[in-house]
């Protein structure tokens, strides 16, 4: 699935099968920040760590952003929100990743 497609896909109810990581970046895209954070809280994987870490950076909490980057295995980013949104879903989409 392309992040195009995955994007289209928050305009409903997420499909079954998605990770918490995943879907919680669906609520993100639709503005529903707390549910977002609630999915990644209850993803333990590196994925929903670092969902979590986003969110919080997003947030504007950098400090709490930053424990949970570490927590993922992933740098503080340079980039944008946006951008950090998609490359987020471009990873957790790839057909390897569980």
């Amino acid at each position: 699935m392309s992040i195009d497609e995955f994007r289209q896909l928050a305009r409903g109810e997420p499909p079954q099968g998605l990770s918490g990581a995943l879907i919680a970046l669906l609520q993100d895209a639709r503005g529903e920040w707390n549910a977002a954070h609630e999915s990644a809280q209850r993803e333990e994987t590196p994925g929903g760590a670092w969902v979590h870490a986003y969110l919080h950076r997003k947030e504007g909490d950098q400090g709490n952003a930053a424990y949970w980057y570490r927590r993922a295995g992933r740098p503080f980013p340079k980039c944008g929100l946006e951008a950090e949104w998609e490359l987020i879903a471009g990873e957790l989409l790839k057909p390897d990743r569980t």
